[in-house]
């Protein structure tokens, strides 16, 4: 059977690559293509139009604008993995990209980002959607990570975790529709402590499981 290929877009925020590559290798069914964003807009092998799913793990924020011909084609490359329907996984910072860009604001689901995080907090991660393909076998956990204080998800979202913690946003992970594509955005996974978790990865390897559905 041929491994699902799978960008993954990443650019403006430092992390830890040999923690984050050991969580894509555990997911042999996949071929991650790990690029930053002008890579991936840039398309020089011509093979976006491939890839099932996108995850998006950069943290731009400037609002692109379309008289300058680099944000030109970031929009256009937005809009057509969108009407190709190509599967968005949205990652922790990558949900605060963009601050200002309406585009963004309709595919995380939330039009004001404004943000407060901390850091090395014990998060209780509970699962409000049980019978959802994404938490399939899974049971309520906790892990050290990053979170972000900051408004929750407008409604039209399928909420699927959740936590209490007193610093974070409510919702940890949704789904939504934009365009033809399906979304996924979790505000977990922030460092190496979240990425050897086997909570998490069994929720991102179920996630994208379901984009490609």
């Amino acid at each position: 059977m041929s491994k699902i290929p799978v960008a993954v877009v990443t650019g403006q925020h430092n992390f830890d690559v040999p923690g984050f590559q050991w969580l894509l290798n555990s997911m042999p069914e996949i071929d991650f293509y790990l690029q930053d964003l002008d890579n991936f807009v840039s398309d020089e092998g011509g093979f976006n139009r491939n890839y099932q799913a996108v995850i998006f793990y950069n943290f731009h924020q400037l609002v692109p604008s379309a008289n300058d011909p680099r944000d030109a084609k970031l929009i256009q490359t937005i809009n057509q993995i969108t009407e190709n329907g190509q599967g968005l996984l949205v990652l922790h910072h990558a949900i605060l990209a963009f601050p200002e860009w309406d585009v963004w604001n309709q595919i995380v689901g939330i039009p004001n980002r404004n943000f407060e995080y901390a850091n090395d907090q014990i998060v209780q991660t509970d699962i409000i959607t049980q019978d959802h393909p994404i938490t399939t076998g899974l049971q309520g956990w906790q892990m050290v990570d990053e979170i972000y204080d900051m408004n929750d998800v407008s409604r039209d979202s399928n909420i699927i975790l959740t936590t209490t913690h007193p610093k974070s946003m409510q919702f940890l992970a949704w789904t939504r529709q934009y365009k033809n594509s399906r979304v996924f955005c979790y505000q977990s996974g922030h460092d190496n402590r979240a990425f050897s978790d086997m909570n998490f990865r069994q929720v991102i390897s179920q996630g994208l499981d379901w984009l490609v559905t």
